[in-house]
């Protein structure tokens, strides 16, 4: 299957009931990026980082059906603000010395109209939450495929409270550009 770009809902469906894509798939930490995105300062400042260090893994069965997990390194929070990098790794924020890892844990990825759905739980500060999110996929070639999606999250859902006279957003979009391998 030699095909390359962003896939039909047609298309997907066909390869996530087929064998084609059915296997274990590995994150490619080289190719892949989780990112932050918040405003502060009363929603004018916009606030942009990355997590450095990303692991994830994946499996499709031939009936279609998906799972796997994406963890990112709390303490990896890189916005090129020392400053700011060591209170996002406090327990103002993460609390990385406590909770180390971030985690998305996938349920179920369905067709849908742009794309697909992704469904499963979020895990920050020690505290999960269902989550799903629409996203695009893409296949690289026979052996790799990319998943992107902005994924909108309150970060109070997950005991991430901490905003001094109101300075900082509450909603915090968490985008996702994610290359697997398969093996």
């Amino acid at each position: 299957m030699a095909s390359s770009g962003q896939l039909t809902t047609s298309a997907l469906e066909a390869l996530l009931q087929g064998a084609t894509l059915a296997g274990n798939w590995t994150l490619d930490e080289s190719k892949s990026t989780i990112g932050l995105k918040s405003k502060s300062m009363w929603g004018m400042v916009p606030v942009k980082g990355v997590f450095r260090q990303i692991t994830g893994n994946g499996t499709l069965s031939p009936a279609g059906e998906v799972s796997g997990t994406i963890s990112v390194a709390a303490e990896s929070i890189d916005t090129k603000n020392k400053k700011r990098d060591t209170h996002l790794r406090s327990a103002d924020f993460f609390d990385s010395g406590t909770h180390p890892y971030i985690t998305f844990t996938v349920d179920q990825v369905s067709p849908a109209a742009e794309g697909v759905t992704v469904a499963g739980r979020l895990t920050v500060h020690g505290r999960t939450a269902p989550i799903s999110f629409p996203a695009t996929v893409s296949v690289l070639g026979d052996d790799e495929v990319q998943l992107d999606a902005e994924v909108q999250v309150n970060r109070a859902d997950f005991g991430l409270t901490w905003n001094k006279m109101g300075m900082t957003s509450m909603i915090n979009t968490i985008t996702v550009h994610a290359v697997f391998g398969k093996h």
